[in-house]
């Protein structure tokens, strides 16, 4: 497949799958044995997980819109910065509804064969959206906490 075929099956996986929450194409778009090497633990293998980690983000933001900042492809490693802006309207994490925007920044490193996602090695900012749903203190209420 073709660094241009490969960055528009990304590009499709994020318009359909993680902005629209459409499951029935992931068998086109990831390999059987794909690999997630940033799961949390417990997660299944393969198309299960990442069926689990669509629908748990799509539950706990269900306004879940992520943007492709920049893609990279070079034979068949692609690269993939994006920005997520959500709503959190449901249970993330065992974290309850708090109503709070976030907006988060993300790295995927992606290998595709023949055309279908087998890994995905990633970094997301999940520090910084613990602390916009205000799970994790902001250094000044940290700070305010301690003085007081």
């Amino acid at each position: 497949m073709s660094p241009i075929q490969l960055a528009w099956t990304i590009r499709r996986m994020f318009d359909e799958v993680a902005n629209r929450g459409n499951l029935d194409i992931l068998d086109e778009i990831y390999a059987p044995h794909f690999v997630n090497h940033n799961a949390p633990p417990g997660t299944p293998a393969g198309i299960e997980g990442v069926r689990q980690a669509v629908t748990a983000c799509r539950r706990a933001f269900p306004d879940w819109h992520e943007t492709i900042d920049s893609i990279h492809v070079k034979d068949d490693k692609i690269v993939v910065m994006s920005t997520v802006r959500a709503t959190h309207i449901g249970q993330w994490r065992g974290i309850a509804p708090t109503g709070r925007r976030i907006t988060a920044r993300r790295v995927s490193i992606l290998r595709a064969v023949d055309g279908k996602i087998v890994e995905r090695w990633g970094s997301q900012d999940d520090f910084g959206l613990m602390r916009q749903i205000g799970a994790i203190p902001t250094r000044q209420q940290l700070f305010m906490a301690l003085a007081g």
